[in-house]
């Protein structure tokens, strides 16, 4: 069955209040949408970025998959991977790329009348979450409540709020906050921050310390995802786990990160990475070297991938992300007890509501 030109739409969302972490600050969200049809079935994929992906899906990619097998997914990641050569690969051609990969994986799926997880094979019914937020900006009330509503109101057991505000210049107001957030989720529950690359080596591993006595077990980019060898000197010197990983956006950067002995837990965003194809393909090669996985951001376009994983952790619950994913898809997963269930309905289970959000449509 043959592929048609795919269709491609861009969304921008405002957000519910201002967001910042560590090294970034944003007051919307843009969601660029892949939908591939073939026979009487569409498949939808999308990604986080500028609208400019959308531009490079459209002129650049969705040409060279048309009139393709819609079942011979490697044989149009591969020819799509080898156009994007001499653009770059890393940034927008890869997330170009990995909506339209996220979008033929559907397809096949509704294809084959299946659950997207049934197609990929399940290893657990239930995949975990942790909620995931806290920017910055949010004051302290705002924060409670947030972490409040996943803990004490849906009972997800893990949560994760942002650090290294104004890149690392105010690290006592880290700590004020990660120690409010602890006395809001009470002991029971795990405890992440993520600093999105803002510290310096040693200041990172003096704040790591700080963190240890509010249980923190989770140190997410405590600096760049780039600097390799400084992430192994951090994992060497503090307790807690240190995970990066989420602005990788191929293969190679998984396997020097992972050479480098800098993580030890792999974080890897499909969105970004090049589609569940290459989401799948890290994961291996984490497994292979004993490290288990964090799906980034964008949970239902990881939920039935993850669900595939012998070494999974668990997937991001993004509030960014969640929020888009609920207005824009019927069939949203619930997270109630701190897991999704994502073997239900075919494809991945959701479907565009294209009327009901145009207008948010910028392209």
């Amino acid at each position: 069955m043959k592929l048609r030109l795919p269709v491609v739409s861009v969304y921008t969302v405002p957000t519910d209040a201002p967001e910042a972490d560590g090294t970034l600050a944003w007051n919307s969200t843009t969601v660029v949408i892949a939908e591939v049809s073939a026979g009487d079935a569409t498949g939808t994929g999308w990604t986080y970025g500028p609208a400019a992906v959308g531009d490079f899906l459209r002129d650049h990619l969705a040409p060279l998959v048309e009139g393709r097998d819609a079942l011979d997914i490697p044989a149009a990641h591969d020819a799509t991977s080898r156009a994007i050569r001499d653009a770059g690969r890393p940034g927008i051609a890869a997330c170009a790329l990995s909506a339209l990969d996220i979008a033929l994986w559907d397809l096949k799926a509704r294809l084959l009348e299946l659950p997207l997880a049934r197609l990929l094979g399940v290893c657990r019914e239930r995949v975990p979450v942790y909620g995931s937020g806290g920017f910055t900006t949010y004051h302290d009330t705002h924060l409670a409540a947030q972490l409040n509503g996943w803990v004490h109101g849906q009972h997800i057991p893990r949560v994760k709020i942002k650090i290294g505000e104004d890149r690392g210049h105010v690290a006592p107001r880290d700590v004020a906050r990660v120690r409010s957030a602890r006395q809001v989720i009470g002991s029971g529950a795990e405890l992440y921050v993520d600093a999105s690359g803002a510290y310096t080596r040693k200041q990172a591993i003096r704040v790591g310390h700080a963190l240890a006595e509010h249980g923190v077990g989770w140190f997410e980019e405590p600096v760049s995802s780039d600097d390799l060898t400084g992430l192994r000197l951090i994992r060497d010197a503090l307790p807690c786990d240190v995970a990066a990983g989420a602005h990788g956006y191929d293969l190679p950067y998984f396997a020097r990160l992972i050479a480098a002995g800098a993580v030890d837990c792999l974080q890897i965003d499909a969105t970004r990475c090049g589609g569940l194809t290459e989401f799948l393909r890290a994961a291996a090669l984490a497994q292979a070297h004993g490290l288990e996985v964090s799906a980034h951001c964008a949970p239902h376009a990881h939920a039935a991938a993850a669900a595939a994983l012998p070494n999974l952790r668990h997937i991001e619950w993004f509030h960014d992300h969640v929020r888009v994913e609920d207005m824009f898809f019927d069939g949203a997963l619930d997270p109630r007890g701190g897991t999704v269930t994502p073997a239900q309905g075919v494809g991945h289970g959701l479907t565009l509501r294209a009327e009901e959000v145009q207008e948010f449509r910028v392209g």
